[in-house]
């Protein structure tokens, strides 16, 4: 699937600029990066929830399914919001039991606590399949428990469906344990791009290197 390259721009100001990108379907990419670099930009954009500047689209003819950073919670059970995007009753059934949700499948969903409605935000998209799943910093708000199970589950996913997986996140173990490929921001713009194996280890762009050098700390690199 090609995703057509343009910018974002927000009062005059040119936030975000990315050549022509094509994600191959059964691939799993991290998108990283400080916090302003460009990252979430470039997911919403990818979902179609953003256009971009003249009111491109960046992608089009693909089935998406997005996760957005922050988790919304109707007024209404843990189970109804999560059957709220279609799908049977056993399917959602069994998300919620692999995502340790069952015995919250009667409260009230917004009584749950942040990583709980991750969760089942998270249920929710799962419910119908996709050709390419976004998942912007879907684990930032978990336990360790809670992240690994919902890692366990994407990795489900992408393998029984064959979608492409768009991982936005902060935490770099997490995209090294899961990416096929990663994509680097920096600025505003990618920067570096290739073999999670390379990008995220043994990156070529000095900027690269310096993040990862400081990803226990604030990468500020990134910023000067």
């Amino acid at each position: 699937m090609r995703l057509r390259g343009c910018t974002k721009s927000f009062e005059g100001g040119t936030v975000l600029r990315f050549p022509e990108l094509t994600l191959e379907p059964g691939q799993i990419y991290a998108a990283v990066g400080a916090n302003g670099s460009g990252k979430s930009t470039f997911a919403r954009l990818a979902a179609g929830v953003l256009p971009a500047d003249q009111g491109v689209r960046v992608l089009e003819g693909v089935d998406v399914g997005y996760m957005p950073q922050k988790s919304y919670a109707f007024r209404m059970s843990t189970r109804a919001n999560v059957l709220l995007s279609g799908g049977d009753a056993a399917r959602a059934e069994k998300l919620m039991r692999a995502l340790g949700l069952s015995e919250l499948s009667g409260r009230r969903a917004s009584r749950l606590s942040g990583g709980e409605t991750a969760k089942m935000a998270l249920a929710r998209v799962l419910m119908r399949s996709h050709d390419l799943l976004i998942l912007d910093e879907p684990t930032a708000s978990m336990d360790m428990e809670s992240a690994m199970l919902t890692e366990e589950l994407v990795e489900t996913c992408r393998r029984e469906t064959g979608c492409a997986v768009l991982l936005i996140t902060h935490d770099l173990q997490q995209a090294r344990r899961m990416a096929d490929l990663a994509l680097f921001f920096c600025r505003g713009e990618l920067w570096e791009s290739g073999e999670a194996s390379k990008v995220l280890y043994e990156p070529e762009r000095a900027e690269t290197r310096r993040f990862l050098d400081f990803y226990g700390g604030n990468a500020l690199a990134c910023f000067d």
